[in-house]
């Protein structure tokens, strides 16, 4: 009887270890995957400069957004998505600067300037939705005068719809809940602003 026991013991042993080098080897794909997905920018480096800086509040910049080139870009990937969000904002929830979604799937850039509300240079069906400034425009960095440096968090999505069932009117939550629900990977780049 020991035998028996012993015998489907060390089947069972090696099936789990089967299944368990599997998920692994998903793990490891997935991984390798989103990990070639890279954001970049020729606007942006350690630190946001008057160009990315918000116009009002106190600040006096010219509210640009950068910018922005992604590439390696996962299978299944049937749009983009690029957001902007300030998690050091004295909010309780930071802040989110730029909200762009639906950007077609053979985009692989915003040029500087595409945030700009009426701008024909983002790409033909994205859709630019409400940010923190309660506009539907890029805004930029507006730190509180005397606080630490603020991150200010680049991220470009890859997302597996087309089309996210959302209009301008949506708010940065409803979007990062549609977002999250539909990302296949992002990529994002971090700078840094303080006045």
């Amino acid at each position: 009887m020991e035998g028996v026991f012993a015998s489907a013991w060390g089947c069972m042993r090696g099936r789990i270890f089967s299944i368990m080098l599997a998920i692994a080897a998903l793990c490891v794909a997935g991984q390798a995957v989103a990990s070639g997905f890279t954001l970049t920018s020729s606007d942006l480096g350690g630190q946001l400069t008057e160009k990315q800086v918000f116009s009002g509040f106190g600040c006096q910049g010219q509210n640009i957004s950068p910018a922005l080139k992604w590439s390696h870009a996962p299978a299944g990937t049937k749009s983009f998505a690029v957001t902007v969000y300030d998690p050091d904002a004295p909010t309780g929830s930071g802040w989110w600067h730029w909200i762009v979604f639906n950007i077609p799937a053979e985009i692989n850039e915003l040029l500087s300037g595409s945030g700009s509300m009426g701008s024909s240079q983002l790409p033909k069906g994205s859709i630019q939705s409400i940010t923190d400034f309660g506009k539907t425009e890029f805004g930029g960095a507006c730190p509180p005068a005397g606080d630490k440096p603020h991150q200010y968090i680049f991220t470009v999505f890859a997302v597996d719809e087309a089309k996210l069932s959302l209009d301008e009117h949506a708010s940065p939550a409803m979007v990062g809940f549609f977002l999250n629900q539909h990302a296949i990977a992002k990529a994002s780049l971090v700078a840094y602003y303080q006045r």
